[in-house]
């Protein structure tokens, strides 16, 4: 963010004094602009459909009449994705935490905080683009199932069109001449083929590369033809 750039903020809550206050303390920092307040999802739908320059970050309570956090967090999420949702509510319940996350909400926090450190939240939000509290970080990764898929770290060997030509041809049993013959090379190119496949593969031998190949999913047995 340069020197000229503001955080435009969205402050909704049903209680007018907190919007009020927190627009007071806002509007004193040098990096922060209050560009809306709004007590209810009809309002801050109103409010931000006649505006030009969208807020980047909303500070949203969960208990709202009518259209509660949880609806206006979806349908921001489906209207207006760019603006980055910051839950600040006395109905704070960790077991809320993947819900909102999966509505588009970047930060969750319980109402109370002092106000220096939602003007952390705010900050940290609109540059990182997410707020996680310690013990989020600590519940996501329980919540995280023990059936997850380990990472696979190697990387994917690439085989060229040519490769797999050969490597098709292999599993139909071909020699190395038939080969030849069937895409119009020498026997010698054959070969060099069949050793840069050895060498990327780290297979031993031919039937190696035929295991591979189908192992990975590079040849389709289905539509293999076998003499």
């Amino acid at each position: 963010m340069n020197a000229t750039t503001k955080i435009r903020l969205a402050l909704v809550d049903d209680e007018q004094l907190i919007t009020t206050l927190l627009e007071q303390f806002f509007e004193q920092q040098s990096d922060v602009e209050v560009v809306l307040t709004a007590h209810s999802g009809a309002s801050l739908q109103e409010q931000l459909a006649q505006m030009a320059d969208l807020p980047h970050v909303l500070l949203l309570d969960l208990r709202l009449p009518q259209m509660d956090g949880v609806a206006i967090a979806l349908w921001l999420q489906k209207n207006y994705p760019d603006i980055q949702i910051v839950v600040v509510s006395s109905h704070y319940q960790k077991t809320f935490m993947g819900y909102l996350l999966k509505a588009g909400v970047s930060g969750f926090v319980p109402k109370g905080v002092l106000p220096q450190q939602l003007l952390e939240v705010v900050r940290t939000v609109h540059d990182q683009g997410y707020y996680f509290l310690p013990e989020q970080v600590d519940i996501m990764r329980r919540q995280i199932t023990s059936k997850a898929p380990k990472p696979k770290l190697d990387l994917p060997i690439a085989i060229t069109a040519r490769e797999k030509e050969i490597l098709e041809l292999l599993c139909q049993q071909k020699t190395a001449q038939e080969i030849a013959d069937t895409l119009y090379i020498t026997r010698r190119t054959v070969e060099g083929h069949k050793i840069n496949l050895l060498s990327k593969t780290g297979m031993k031998n031919t039937a190696g590369l035929i295991v591979y190949a189908i192992k990975e999913g590079i040849i389709d047995l289905q539509g293999l033809h076998l003499e």
